[in-house]
């Protein structure tokens, strides 16, 4: 017989300990293990770490065998595994019905629970009685199965268990916008029940994804149809949101512990180096004690000053938890794999040696990690005064078996019984390795060969849809309907994934389905509802973001490559040469650079064996689920109570006709309400026939000609085609305006047609639209009847039904044409459009931890809105909270630029915890009256007028802080001279020397980075000439734009500065922190009669997102921008009293009062050196000079020199006699 080697040896006393502290508590009919004897029940998280160490056993034997009896213990603990995993996989099973609604409302009712019965896999508590929502949960079981399967374990057994699978991914993808409970169950830590968004979830979910796409889940053993998809963007959404959180952990923790297991072992979701220590520094930092680490400031589990009677905190209460919070030794051992990843042997030795010295020994020699270690009662008023000086007793579970497993496999990786690959097969660990330089890869593609003889003039060689076949061009939406098919399953009642846009990542791959190969043009070439992308400059704009964003982000094999198609609209309008923009955006991209990235320019053909590829095989001819149901999605209701069920789609999967396929996949993808869609109805529905008849592409073109559908060639052979719109003969206009035919004059009520009793004769004014050349004019009347007679009115024109809403967007076709952009938002509004990407773009804003209002102060006008909602009901509450029908459209436009910017710039928004798209449209108004001089009124017209590119561009430049000008010109353009707006950076270019000079001091004194060159904003409409145009102004932005008389080039900059700022709710680095300490030494603050209570710190931390929020609440009771930015400076000046040593200033402080004293004595100084009384004119809303608003910071005359005297005789009142000759002090400073 063989004897044991010593590695042998040290395997059986390992597999003694998992057997004694893990798998003695096994189920042997689910697999499932409890968490305790008090605590029966088997959770989620719990099981999967506990069962780590099991698998790290086997992997060890099956690696380190002596005889045979070792590979049998490998099977043996390899099987218990499997039981486990199958266990919690049966457990989800017995809930899809959740899985299938959670896809769809993201609600905590409908979530997979976080524990279950261990004997029955049921569950054990109610919807409401736990906090289930836990994504890192669901998670972290995804990844383990990845990882196990990887290394060759067989988990999943069947194709219905593989859809189960692709439908928790689908479960999981948006995790980075659903707030849930996170890993410690509890949500905000006030255990209140209130969900938040958790870092740890988010990165788990993405590692999840990461981890189980394109991987086969029969393993070396399957087939095309058992290998599961994840859609890069969701992944890459997580990852930016997860950057841009840590190293907070959520709203009410600024750290947590709990991160640990995702910037390291087992997540490995941070690719920034730099953030990954930046985070475990902190955790390191503030958290870790003698005993562990405590898992975020103030928790009060088990310590002696929690109240063990009730689930709940009082918000007050949070700081008795300060300094005495649980330590847990488990976060050690995460600390020991990361240093066994990182290959760092000293701080594996460090925790090593640190975990022995505090685990239980037993008798038989076996180590224990209990839960946690807590102060004794009778000792907590000491570790108070001294913190970690008090000796700590172990409580809770002991042994802890999550913590008991990471041990265990710490040790085997330690004493090199596994290598770290071994359990880590799908190689996460190198995520945060720097990866090579993407080159994007570009095919321009004309839509038909006049397009590619003009680009061949301009020396760019493209080929046309029809050159580049068999390779098919398809629009996104497409790939949107063919992934919402997968992982469907009737029996299951799985609907597979639910209808949304596919992002660029997404579309930057190129597609195998049924042995085609396909290419997907990029979202924004999509835009069929709303106008954006009826700008050329707006869409090479998205095309520039786009190509950066791929650049920075991509991260899969192969190259990206970016379909770009050129047609019709992108010519100029007597369609002889390409857009300008267009043209010099395509000219760029053949240099190799642009927009940042590195492009390489050339035909789909070239790029083949460069491209990343992804073969979707659930799409396969032959396979039973691909056809098994066929369930559609209306492309405008996403939100799963207004979709439509079933629409009986069925597919004969005989014939293998993917363009008829496609075709019936595009047919949902027609809008399903207003006349358009019934416009095409007739015309579409017989081509689909035809399509169905026969498989001749020649004969399909021909029968679409005859049907009057264009652009066929576009997406041969499943485009959506179009039959065109029916005209109601509305008179054409070459131009906004149109000197040479006579205005049709609606100025006042006088004006309109009258019946004969005095009321205006509607009809009669209908006719009138027959006799006016003016849109501007058309749009007028057309405003009167949707507002007196609604949108569904039959004007009885041409002597056949002729709706307002047919005549709306008959003339929104007409105003889109000729680019008027003020008509194409005026009648937007009356239509109710929408962005597509309206409920997108508010997901990710709020993701990124930025609360949005909407309308303008003060509230219940101005609408918070905190979460995700459905796209109707977000447009309904912009709506709701709008002027009128102009600005809500505006106010989507906005919102989404906000995102474009925060998607690509996230630095942009630094410090703004809320972004309120009321007062940034009031300062881009006022903006355009400043630097234009002109009236409220016209700088809101040249406002509305400003196309979407021009509209965006302002909004950066307002982003950036940087300094910039607006100033009217005039360019020549084919119609005659046509007034326009340029927006340029200050720079130096054209200035004085003394221009350079004070620009240059100014640009120093702020801090501001060096301006880029110049940017032209051309062709605005001119202001409209009539009374019901003023109708759609902001009418209440009026009072709030006033227009000083310029004397010299800075004046004004101030103002303008805090104006901006105090929209924006930019506030200087630091300041809500020091806001916090100020807090510590007084009552509260009160702002304009709303108080800050000291007590908020008890509940808070300095760090805390939460914290900054509610500053920043109550900020926003200050409906002025500029005032609330000198409340603002006021603050800070205040807070400098936090680091002179003053114990207390006493009662509460009244911010405005010191902001009142400090005018007086500006005005006072400003009198003694005859100031003219028109100068120190005040703002009577506030009382305050305003003068002194525009009166720089520094300075003899500053306002920080003023505030700072303020609050020196302000404080004075309330300071103990001692310390007033230390504040007189401070004053001198």
């Amino acid at each position: 017989m063989r004897s044991r080697s010593n590695s042998g040896v040290k395997l059986d006393n390992y597999a003694r300990i998992v057997h004694q502290t893990i798998l003695r508590y096994q189920d042997p009919v689910t697999g499932l293990l409890p968490a305790s004897k008090e605590q029966p029940d088997a959770w989620v998280r719990d099981n999967v770490y506990s069962i780590i160490s099991v698998w790290a056993l086997s992997l060890a034997y099956r690696k380190n065998a002596d005889r045979d009896e070792d590979k049998a213990k490998a099977y043996e603990l390899e099987q218990s595994v499997v039981k486990l995993m199958r266990g919690l996989l049966q457990c989800i099973m017995r809930q899809l019905d959740k899985v299938e609604r959670f896809k769809y409302s993201k609600s905590t009712m409908d979530c997979l629970h976080a524990k279950y019965n261990t004997c029955t896999c049921a569950t054990v508590v109610g919807d409401t009685e736990w906090g289930h929502l836990q994504m890192d949960a669901t998670s972290l079981f995804l990844l383990f199965l990845a990882q196990m399967t990887a290394s060759g374990l067989h988990i999943v057994y069947t194709q219905d268990e593989v859809d189960v699978v692709q439908n928790l991914m689908f479960y999981i993808e948006s995790a980075y916008k659903v707030a849930d409970f996170g890993m410690w169950e509890r949500g905000d830590k006030t255990n209140q029940g209130i969900p938040e968004l958790n870092a740890s979830s988010i990165g788990m979910a993405k590692a999840a994804l990461e981890a189980l796409d394109e991987l086969n889940l029969f393993g070396a053993k399957g087939g095309p149809s058992s290998v599961v998809h994840a859609l890069p963007d969701d992944i890459q959404h997580c990852q930016s949101i997860l950057n841009s959180m840590l190293p907070r952990a959520s709203t009410s923790k600024e750290v947590d512990a709990g991160v640990l297991a995702i910037i390291s072992y087992p997540a490995f979701a941070v690719e920034d180096i730099e953030l990954v220590n930046i985070t475990k520094e902190e955790i390191i930092s503030k958290l870790q004690g003698r005993y562990g680490c405590c898992r975020f400031l103030r928790d009060g589990h088990k310590t002696p000053k929690e109240d063990p009677s009730r689930l709940y905190y009082e918000s007050a209460e949070l700081k008795l938890f300060e300094n005495i919070e649980c330590e847990w030794p488990l976060f050690w051992t995460y600390l020991i794999l990361d240093g066994i990843f990182i290959n760092s042997p000293e701080q594996v030795q460090e925790y090593r040696e640190a975990l022995d010295g505090i685990l239980i020994k037993q008798k038989d020699g076996i180590r224990l990690m209990p839960e946690l270690y807590s102060v004794p009662p009778d000792r907590v008023d000491e570790e108070y005064v001294n913190p970690h000086s008090v000796e700590r007793i172990p409580m809770g579970k002991c042994p802890l078996k999550w913590g008991q497993s990471l041990y265990i496999l710490g040790n085997l990786l330690a004493e090199g019984f596994l290598a770290p690959g071994e359990i880590d097969p799908l190689n996460r660990r190198f995520s945060t390795i720097a990866k090579p330089d993407v080159v994007v890869q570009v095919s321009i593609v004309a839509e038909n060969d006049e397009i590619k003889t003009l680009l061949l003039k301009n020396g760019i060689e493209v080929e046309t849809v029809a050159d580049i076949h068999p390779i098919r061009v398809q629009p996104s939406r497409v790939l949107s309907h063919i992934y919402a098919r997968l992982g469907r399953n009737r029996r299951l009642g799985l609907t597979g994934r639910p209808y949304r846009r596919i992002g660029v990542l997404g579309t930057s791959k190129l597609y195998i389905i049924r042995n085609t190969i396909f290419t997907f043009t990029p979202q924004f070439i999509d835009h069929q509802q709303f106008y954006l992308a009826l700008d050329n400059r707006m869409i090479v704009e998205m095309l520039r973001t786009d190509l950066s964003y791929l650049s920075s982000r991509w991260r899969m094999t192969g190259r990206p490559t970016v379909t770009f198609p050129v047609s019709q609209t992108m010519l100029t309008e007597d369609h002889t040469d390409l857009d300008p923009a267009v043209l010099a955006t395509l000219k760029k991209l053949q240099d190799g650079y642009y927009g940042g990235a590195r492009i390489q320019t050339g035909k789909l053909s070239e790029f083949l064996t460069t491209s990343c590829f992804a073969h979707l095989s659930f799409l396969d001819s032959g396979k039973p689920r691909s056809s098994s149901m066929g369930w559609g999605e209306d492309e405008e209701e996403e939100n799963f109570f207004s979709e439509g069920t079933v629409h009986d789609v069925h597919i004969d999967d005989d014939s293998d006709d993917l363009a008829q396929y496609l075709d019936q996949l595009l047919a949902t993808a027609v809008p399903q309400k207003g006349m358009r869609a019934e416009g095409r109805a007739t015309g579409l529905g017989r081509f689909k026939a035809a399509a169905s008849k026969t498989k001749e592409m020649v004969s399909l073109v021909n029968k679409a000609k005859e049907l009057h559908i264009h652009n066929v060639h576009m997406y041969l052979p499943t485009k959506l085609f179009r039959s065109p719109q029916p005209s109601l003969n509305l008179k054409d206009s070459s131009g906004p305006e149109n000197s040479q035919c006579p205005e049709l004059v609606v100025t006042s009520e006088s004006n309109l047609p009258r019946g004969a009793d005095g009321s205006i004769d509607y009809t009669a004014l209908a006719q009138l639209l027959k006799d006016t050349h003016s849109l501007q004019d058309q749009a007028d009347i057309l405003y009167i009847l949707f507002k007196d007679k609604g949108m569904e009115w039959d004007t009885q024109l041409h002597d056949k039904d002729s709706t307002v809403r047919e005549l709306l967007l008959e003339l929104y076709e007409k105003a889109g044409d000729l680019r008027c952009w003020g008509l194409i938002r005026m009648i937007s509004g009356m239509l109710r459009k929408k962005v597509e990407e309206l409920d997108w773009a508010c997901s990710d804003l709020l993701a990124h931890q930025k609360h949005l209002t909407v309308g303008l102060p003060p509230e219940p006008r101005e609408k918070t809105i905190t979460a995700p909602m459905p796209p109707d009901q977000l447009a309904k509450l912009i709506e709701q909270a709008s002027e009128n029908i102009t600005i809500s459209i505006l106010t989507q436009e906005i919102m989404v630029y906000l995102a474009m910017n925060i998607r690509t710039q996230p630095g942009l928004f630094s410090e703004m915890f809320r972004l309120r798209i009321g007062l940034i449209i009031q300062v881009m108004a006022t903006e355009l009256a400043q630097s234009l001089s002109c009236s409220g009124e016209e700088a809101t017209e040249s406002l509305m007028s400003l196309s979407p590119s021009e509209l965006k561009n302002l909004l950066h430049h307002i982003l950036s802080g940087k300094e910039f000008g607006v100033q009217k010109s005039v360019r020549s353009v084919e119609t005659g001279a046509s007034p326009a707006i340029s927006i340029h950076e200050v720079g130096h270019v054209g200035a004085t020397k003394s221009e350079r000079a004070g620009i240059s001091k100014l640009k120093s004194d702020m801090k501001l980075t060096i301006p880029s060159p110049s940017i032209d904003i051309e062709h605005i409409e001119p202001a409209a000439r009539t009374e019901m145009r003023r109708l759609q102004s902001m009418e209440s932005f009026d009072g709030s734009i006033s227009v000083p008389a310029v004397q010299d080039s800075r004046q004004g900059q101030w103002l303008r500065r805090r104006r901006l700022d105090g929209a924006l709710n930019r506030v200087p680095v630091g300041f809500y922190q020091k806001v916090w300490n100020i807090l510590q030494k007084c009552h509260g603050l009160s702002i304009e009669g709303f108080v800050l209570p000291s007590s908020t710190t008890r509940e808070m931390t300095p760090g805390e997102i939460k914290f900054a929020v509610h500053v920043e609440t109550v900020l926003n009771r200050v409906p002025q921008p500029e005032y609330r930015q000198l409340l603002v400076e006021a603050i800070l000046v205040l807070t400098m009293l936090g680091d002179v040593e003053i114990n207390s200033i006493g009662s509460i402080i009244h911010v405005e009062k010191i902001v009142h004293i400090a005018n007086d004595m500006f005005c006072q100084d400003q009198k003694a050196l005859n100031a003219d009384e028109n100068i120190l004119e005040r703002d009577p809303s506030t009382g305050i000079c305003r003068l002194l608003y525009d009166t720089a910071p520094s300075g003899r005359f500053g306002t920080m020199t003023y505030l700072t005297k303020a609050v020196a005789t302000y404080v004075q009142d309330f300071l103990p006699s001692g310390d007033e000759v230390l504040c007189a002090k401070w004053t001198k400073l």
